[in-house]
């Protein structure tokens, strides 16, 4: 995808640090040989929670044996409820250290606490943080400081310039390793957990620099459109997705509508893979050189 460094940028975009106005070149976050935003799309799969030492192994090892590149899971989770499953906190960071060493898979979990910091951050690869802290500023100056990479989920309500200023606050404090992530915006519509706001993968694209994956699991709340929905993510140009995966997601202790199962997992990798080699097959073939 071709960008002009200023063309047609909005008026709050202009000056700021995640605009292409600053940097033309698309961000690339690397963690080893995975590269976030530098071609093929990346994929991480986990479960919503981290529940027990044995699921979180045989998880971790099946998605590795079906393609995924990083592993997902939450070691602290903000429920609607509070009389839900909150998450296992540190127990649940030291077993997704566990289930790194055991699979090589880098890790991506949830913090939500400026005092949670210096401890998530000692066992994950990626801080993620959640929709509902998007606009927790405290927050996101804290994982500023640090040199790790953020996911940075857009909130549930907010527009364009709310999510891409949220990611300036980290930018600020200097910390370049920022990847935006679409997780679907709440609307009137009632057939669907969220609506999964696809426009905003190509605007995101055109304005700013840094990369963008989509989270079809939480952007629809139902598992029979995970797959439809993360096929045409990749269609609109995100460059990676996020998708909650279980051994048995009908157990699963939190969000198990949404989770589909590793068998469903390997069916869409195989889809995924059969669209990337076509839209490779597809660039070569209209590349004007």
């Amino acid at each position: 995808m071709s960008h002009s460094a200023t063309a047609h940028l909005p008026g709050w975009a202009a000056n700021t640090l995640f605009s292409r106005q600053h940097q033309p070149a698309d961000t690339v976050v690397a963690l080893g040989d995975i590269r976030i935003g530098g071609g093929r799309p990346v994929i991480i799969a986990g479960p919503c929670s981290v529940e027990s030492e044995a699921q979180i192994l045989e998880t971790a090892h099946l998605l590795r044996t079906h393609g995924a590149q990083m592993l997902r899971g939450g070691a602290f989770k903000p429920r609607t409820s509070p009389y839900s499953f909150q998450g296992l906190g540190q127990k649940g960071l030291e077993l997704l250290a566990m289930a790194r060493s055991a699979s090589g898979l880098p890790v991506v979990t949830e913090v939500m606490d400026t005092a949670d910091v210096g401890l998530v951050a000692e066992y994950a690869d990626v801080l993620q943080i959640g929709s509902r802290n998007m606009q927790n500023f405290p927050l996101l100056k804290a994982v500023g400081r640090l040199r790790k990479p953020v996911l940075l989920k857009r909130g549930m309500a907010a527009t364009l310039e709310e999510f891409l200023m949220s990611a300036e606050y980290i930018l600020a404090e200097g910390n370049f390793q920022v990847i935006l992530c679409e997780r679907g915006i709440r609307t009137f519509s009632d057939y669907a957990r969220n609506t999964l706001d696809l426009n905003i993968v190509p605007a995101v694209r055109r304005i700013s620099h840094l990369p963008i994956i989509v989270d079809p699991s939480h952007g629809t709340g139902h598992r029979e459109l995970v797959t439809p929905m993360s096929l045409a993510a990749l269609a609109c140009g995100a460059q990676g997705l996020i998708i909650e995966t279980h051994p048995r997601p009908d157990t699963a202790l939190s969000d198990a509508g949404q989770t589909i199962s590793i068998e469903h997992f390997a069916q869409l990798m195989e889809q995924i893979n059969h669209f990337v080699a076509w839209q490779q097959h597809y660039a070569d073939i209209t590349d004007p050189t």
